[in-house]
């Protein structure tokens, strides 16, 4: 009777632990090969193709370099609770690496540790956020790859400005968001002294950007969205009301031009979660630490234009832009 007991309780235990493993969906393994298991958290702010773009190059990297890993990956949904409570989870469960995809991810990431290695990406100032102390030399637990090429927004303030001169130029982006305001900022003190007018509108949640993009609708000659997080995850209303009342549309990357946008000066976001994961490899498999890794920049600009968008925005071709990377 009782070794009848003992089994039937060793096998409810293993059905409570097959159960457990069966279970858990928001859990990936990267490579199959044998070695040492590691643990990654990786967490987003929210859902964007960019976003989500760098998130699959970073997962092709730990893949690329045989490193197996289990990698836990959240997202935060735009709520900043959300991100704390993320944050806080991979350091109870004992991660050995945080991969973080965005300002507010990398931030909470930040806050939570000073031990675990984290390596964010999709950053616009790490060192203006208090993420790292320079480019060179980060320091502390945290290093990994910006999202703002040095001149992205020149660039972009520029092609305004000799296409489209004398605009009055509509900005939306979330004053509540610390890479937007470092880039409003930026582009305050580039467009001035050019023949453009900044109108701006601030945005809380991405409820509130179709509002925005109506009230500046009858004000502005050109929109310009670069990459808040709150506005991108609602760019299709943007789109919608650029198509309608036959505004360009300029944006701050790839993806953006693909979903409707009629320009941008950028890179592909999976070239930069991809490098993110390599530098997971120069941790998890050299033994380095974060602050002997220094920060980059994302690579070469480049102008991507979608056609479509440009007649539908009623923007008439520039042979200048023949060379331009043409998204259908």
């Amino acid at each position: 009777m009782k070794k009848s007991l003992q089994l039937t309780i060793l096998a409810v235990i293993s059905m409570f632990i097959l159960a457990a493993c069966g279970s858990d969906g928001e859990k990936e393994s990267g490579s199959d090969s044998g070695g040492e298991k590691y643990i990654i958290g990786a967490t987003q702010i929210l859902e964007h193709p960019s976003l989500d773009a760098a998130t699959e190059g970073f997962k092709k990297a730990i893949e690329d370099a045989g490193i197996n890993a289990e990698i836990d990956y959240q997202s935060a949904q735009n709520d900043m609770n959300n991100v704390a409570v993320i944050a806080d989870k991979f350091v109870a469960d004992g991660v050995d690496l945080i991969f973080a995809n965005s300002t507010p991810s990398a931030l909470g990431a930040q806050n939570a540790t000073s031990d675990i290695p984290i390596l964010f990406t999709s950053v616009t100032d790490a060192v203006d956020a208090d993420l790292i102390e320079s480019m060179e030399s980060p320091g502390g637990n945290i290093t990994g790859v910006v999202d703002l090429h040095p001149d992205a927004i020149e660039k972009t303030i520029e092609f305004i400005d000799q296409y489209f001169k004398d605009a009055k130029v509509g900005v939306i982006y979330n004053a509540g968001e610390q890479n937007s305001v470092a880039q409003m900022k930026a582009i305050e003190e580039i467009a001035d002294g050019t023949s453009l007018t900044l109108i701006e509108r601030t945005v809380a949640t991405s409820a509130d950007v179709q509002q925005a993009a109506m009230s500046l609708a009858g004000d502005i000659d050109v929109f310009y969205i670069f990459t808040d997080n709150t506005v991108v995850s609602a760019l299709d209303s943007v789109v919608d009301i650029a198509n309608e009342q036959q505004i360009p549309l300029i944006v701050g990357e790839p993806d953006s031009v693909e979903l409707g946008g009629f320009a941008s000066y950028g890179f592909d976001y999976y070239s930069i979660g991809y490098r993110t994961g390599e530098m997971a490899a120069e941790i998890l498999k050299d033994g380095k630490k974060p602050s002997e890794i220094s920060a980059e920049y994302p690579p070469e600009l480049k102008l991507y234009i979608n056609k479509e968008a440009a007649e539908a925005q009623g923007i008439e071709w520039n042979t200048d832009w023949d060379d331009a990377e043409i998204i259908e």
